[in-house]
Order: structure tokens, then sequence, then C-alpha cells
């Protein structure tokens, strides 16, 4: 291995590929590899997570703003279900973070407070409105 792990990512890694392809187990810089691949779940995590917020602040600007509903709301809510439907496909697993309260008080804490910033809501509710297969289901607006 001549590139070390902290000096060149990109380096690193094409050898990395390269001493599996060729079997030289030994020279693997197996904890590097596995921080690599565990760092790889971090991202569709967050992507989830962000659409999830964006899509249920979306849904509270709907309901707590009814005078301001319009297409753009529409607009804004369809692609992210697309996108978190797209997500599942590739990523089933990523559906268990629904069952998690921490994961799912975040994303409602982070839903929020970008209703508050974007359309200065405030007293809304500390605790989820809608439950998932609702948040998820397509064309769903609440009342």
């Amino acid at each position: 291995m001549n590139t070390a792990y902290d000096e060149d990512v990109a380096a690193w890694a094409k050898e990395q590929v390269a001493l599996l392809r060729a079997g030289q187990w030994a020279l693997l810089d197996i904890d590097h590899i596995v921080e690599e691949i565990d760092d790889m779940n971090i991202s569709p995590r967050h992507q989830l997570a962000h659409r999830m917020a964006i899509l249920m602040a979306h849904m509270l600007k709907w309901k707590y703003q009814p005078d301001r509903r319009g297409k753009s709301g529409i607009n804004t809510m369809r692609p992210q279900r697309e996108a978190i439907a797209k997500l599942f496909r590739k990523m089933p697993s990523l559906r268990k973070l629904l069952e998690e309260d921490e994961w799912d008080d975040q994303v409602w804490k982070d839903a929020l407070d970008i209703a508050g910033r974007e359309a200065n809501l405030v007293d809304l509710p500390e605790v989820r409105e809608w439950d998932f297969g609702l948040v998820l289901k397509d064309g769903y607006l609440p009342s």
C-alpha cells in the first residue's frame, strides 16, 4: 500500500480495490475500509431524514396556512414522496428508521423548524400529527 488513507482517500480507495481484486487480503487497510463502509450508510439516512422533514414541513404549511395553499406546496410534496419511495426501493432497510423514536423525533423537530422559518408558523404540535403511512401516501394532503 503506497498511499496513506489520511493523505489521499481517493488514491487509497483505488489501491484498496486493486488489492481486493488481486486477493491480497493481508495488505488491506481493514480498519479504514470498515470506516468507509460504515460511512456509506450515513448519507442515505441523512437524505431520508432531510426529505421527510421537507415533506412534513410542507404538510404543516398546507394544514396551518389554508389561505396560502396552491400548486407550489403540492409540487414540493410530490417529488419528496417520489424520492423517498426511490430510496426505499434501492435500500429497503431504511424503512426501519421509521420505527426509531429518536430518528422520528429529530425529523419532526426539523420539519417544525423548516415550517417555522419558511412560513413563520408558531405553536405547532410537538408530536408528529400524521403516521408515516399518511405522510408517504401519494396525493395525501392534511386538512
